[in-house]
């Protein structure tokens, strides 16, 4: 047992003094003058053998119960060994994605969880605590006790690895202290396996947090499938988790005004249609009843009218095939003789196509490097009959590999990349028996670089792409290749259009990077802004010639539409949602992690943290003994004659 206050134990020295006062009893007796002294001696007698029973008792109780006071004032305490020589260190990592929201026995795993934390850490007990989007740092529970309550949930969700190395980098650099790693989450299974590397230092707890149900039904995607000329339907992609529903409400809204209202019944994976007028804005959201995970209840688009995408053909060749490409509908396409060609026209151009130039001057070299600076995408296809050094000269301002000698043999086109951006999701699996193009010649390129799109067998590029170009390696024309008539040209010409401007989506998904293009010109001093009823953000962004390209990522943090101002200018609307990989209600088996102590929940960790630091303070018992004492004194003075 130790003492807090030791120096107070000297008062016990102090009750040697009734000791003293009972042994000598200084009152001097007044002699009674009696006539029977025999009878006097008598009751004298029998009086004294009571009356010290009574005054010994008394003094023991006296003096038990002021030896308890002054030990009580002392504030004795017993602890482990380990607490006299170390110090505790407790970080605490509180899930909050959107997974926490499921039901468990006192509502959802997050605000049980915070509600345990306030209930049960010691509220003047330092401590560090983060969640997946906010930090505190040696704080206490009492200090943050309004920030837990009013915790929301985040669409950003760190992976294991990014928890753990968070968690140590919040302790000190004492080796000699104990250090706790407190992990509360539901420890929903992901793609990465989490594992706890054995560590001398720090004390992996977790606490794994269970829903009472693992249904869930969430809307996972939206898009257009059908483009009528009066009309748009919609198919929005539901799936379930869980058992088989009978009737789901599913509802369309624009704006706040409900257009279209049905039933569906799902098992596993459904698809759900709603036909909306074409060629008008509709800015929508469409909307299940599911009790379970709220965050995936809804989803947010927006179709704005549709800018059309600048293209400029230079030719020296014929530019049918092109016309066929970029219809009026989505292109705005200028075909024009190299001869003819107005430079002051280039900068206004979302996509430049040199088509099959023999000579390509200095002037043009110099403009579209000016145009490339600018965010705009060009595309280079060569001539059979190309000046070499012209085009050497044009690859060498735009940092391209150079033509070194032009090889007059025929190659098959066999190397397809199908992960490029320019083919990913055109088709739907490999191709292997495909009857691939060839070409007649082609100009070899020295140290070839870029990310290959297209290749000969013999692994040469025959389409490249340089960050916003893209280049040939071979005149398309039909005495040189069978390219025109391949079905690789739809969708390599037709996305290359498409990615020189990036026109808004139906929607974007929070926490990943998007990349946006605005048409607006804006003055020097001029942003664009992100805003709606409740939030306004500045998103990262870049000013073009021509456009405005806006990156967001983990910004805005709340899904819904928002408007693209400038200053109070309305130009566009951008809808966000959350990432739906927070859906599937799978969970880790966190038995099975080793280096770690499971806990069945936050009180019961905080308690076994608890019971291997705690210092048990003993000076409530002595108070209790001393009024104990104090009874019995009052019921000896009282009953004891």
């Amino acid at each position: 047992m130790q003492f807090k206050n030791p120096e107070i134990l000297y008062a016990l020295l102090l009750l040697i003094i009734p000791i003293i006062v009972h042994l000598f009893q200084l009152r001097r007796f007044e002699k009674v003058t009696f006539t029977n002294v025999q009878f006097l001696k008598n009751i004298i007698l029998k009086t004294r053998k009571s009356s010290q029973i009574k005054k010994w008792l008394t003094l023991l109780t006296r003096l038990l119960l002021l030896t308890c006071l002054i030990i009580a004032f002392a504030q004795p305490y017993q602890a482990n060994q380990s607490s006299f020589t170390t110090t505790n260190e407790t970080v605490i990592y509180l899930d909050n994605s959107f997974s926490m929201q499921a039901k468990g026995d006192n509502g959802t795993l997050l605000n049980a969880a915070v509600q345990d934390l306030i209930e049960h850490v010691d509220e003047n007990e330092s401590i560090s605590l983060f969640t997946n989007d906010l930090n505190f740092s040696n704080t206490t529970i009492k200090a943050i006790q309004n920030d837990l309550i009013e915790l929301s949930y985040s669409p950003y969700q760190m992976d294991y690895e990014a928890v753990i190395l968070k968690g140590k980098k919040a302790f000190t650099k004492d080796k000699g202290s104990v250090k706790n790693l407190v992990l509360i989450s539901d420890f929903q299974q992901k793609n990465e396996v989490l594992t706890l590397d054995k560590d001398s230092l720090v004390n992996y707890r977790l606490v794994q947090l269970q829903p009472r149900a693992t249904e869930n039904v969430s809307i996972d995607s939206l898009y257009i499938s059908k483009d009528n000329v009066e009309t748009l339907e919609l198919t929005v992609m539901l799936s379930n988790q869980g058992n088989p529903i009978e009737t789901l409400s599913i509802s369309l809204f624009e704006d706040q005004q409900l257009m279209a209202k049905s039933a569906v019944s799902i098992d596993d994976k459904i698809e759900t249609i709603f036909t909306i007028p074409n060629n008008k804005a509709f800015k929508g959201k469409v909307v299940i009843d599911d009790v379970n995970l709220n965050y995936d209840n809804t989803l947010h688009f927006n179709i704005d009218k549709k800018d059309r995408i600048k293209v400029l053909a230079i030719n020296d060749a014929n530019a049918d095939f092109l016309r066929k490409l970029y219809t009026t509908d989505e292109f705005e396409l200028t075909i024009v003789n190299f001869k003819d060609l107005n430079y002051n026209i280039i900068v206004d151009q979302n996509l430049i196509v040199l088509n099959e130039l023999q000579d390509i001057p200095n002037a043009l070299s110099t403009s579209l490097k000016s145009f490339s600076e600018n965010g705009g995408s060009i595309l280079i296809i060569p001539s059979t009959k190309s000046d070499t050094p012209t085009y050497n000269q044009l690859f060498s301002v735009l940092s391209l590999p150079r033509f070194t000698t032009q090889i007059l043999s025929e190659k098959r086109i066999t190397k397809i990349n199908f992960s490029h951006p320019l083919l990913k999701n055109v088709f739907n699996k490999t191709v292997a028996n495909f009857q691939y193009p060839k070409v007649n010649s082609f100009y070899r390129q020295s140290n070839p670089s870029g990310a290959s799109v297209l290749s000969f067998e013999d692994n040469a590029t025959f389409l490249a792409q340089f960050n916003n170009i893209y280049a040939f390696s071979a005149s398309l024309d039909e005495n040189n290749s069978n390219f025109k008539n391949s079905p690789l040209i739809v969708p390599v010409l037709y996305n290359i259009g498409k990615q020189s401007l990036k026109l808004p989506q139906l929607y974007y998904t929070i926490g990943i990077t998007n990349i946006i293009d605005i048409n607006a010109n804006l003055l020097q001093d001029e942003i664009l802004k992100l805003e709606n009823a409740k939030t306004s953000m500045i998103p990262m962004q870049q000013t073009f010639s021509n456009k405005v390209q806006i990156i967001t990522d983990e910004n805005p943090k709340s899904a819904g539409i928002f408007k693209v101002k400038n200053k109070e200018k309305v130009l566009q609307h951008l809808s966000y949602n959350y990432n739906r990989n927070e859906s599937q209600l799978n969970y880790l088996n966190v038995s099975q992690i080793k280096n770690s102590t499971n806990n069945s929940s936050v009180a019961a960790v905080i308690d076994d943290i608890k019971s291997t630091t705690n210092i048990n303070e003993l000076w409530k018992w002595f108070v209790i003994f001393a009024i104990a004492f104090l009874i019995i004194e009052m019921l000896i003075l009282k009953l004891l004659k």
